[in-house]
């Protein structure tokens, strides 16, 4: 790893987190309750609270998930450092945790928004997969009301984008720069 190609992606790392809360997203759909219903099902859980009125906590997600269908907005951050991880040579992704915070249940009828901010990139490190970069974005989902914006939810979710280590456990940026790490 050369550090001009270090800079390159921390400064573009800070650019994308410079732009904040972005890519908003409205959900598709209200909360309701053959939804929850039929998550609930999946889940083989069943809770009289989620059966008359109100959404397990941690469906939040499902709300506002783009599916099949849909593709997230060209400004999404997570995207957008992916991109930049990509072109650097950090082509392969793999999830490695998420953490979700609930401020509160929500209601059938209440509609759902979406945004995403670029919380931290860190790296690079070497990792048993390759090296890269680990890359945590924010989503935090707004229940709109005569208030004004309420926060319900946030999630922290952290990828490592790297580049596949080889054989012998070295990454091919180590490889190719005349040593590890």
């Amino acid at each position: 790893m050369t550090d001009e190609r270090h800079d390159r992606i921390m400064a573009e790392a800070e650019r994308i987190k410079a732009l904040g809360e972005a890519a908003e997203s409205m959900a598709p759909y209200e909360v309701n309750q053959p939804t929850i219903g039929t998550w609930l099902d999946a889940m083989g859980y069943d809770n009289d609270r989620f059966r008359d009125g109100e959404a397990p906590p941690s469906m939040i997600q499902a709300w506002t998930m783009p599916g099949l269908g849909r593709r997230r907005a060209d400004e999404d951050p997570l995207s957008r450092m992916m991109v930049v991880l990509t072109d650097e040579g950090y082509t392969a992704v793999l999830g490695t945790n998420c953490e979700q915070t609930y401020e509160r249940y929500l209601k059938v009828g209440e509609q759902l928004r979406v945004t995403s901010a670029l919380d931290s990139v860190v790296g690079p490190k070497n990792t048993a997969m390759g090296e890269g970069y680990f890359v945590t974005s924010r989503n935090t989902w707004y229940v709109d009301g005569p208030g004004g914006a309420e926060k319900v939810a946030t999630m922290l979710f952290r990828v490592l984008k790297f580049v596949p280590g080889s054989r012998d456990g070295r990454s091919a940026t180590s490889s190719t720069s005349g040593g590890t790490r």
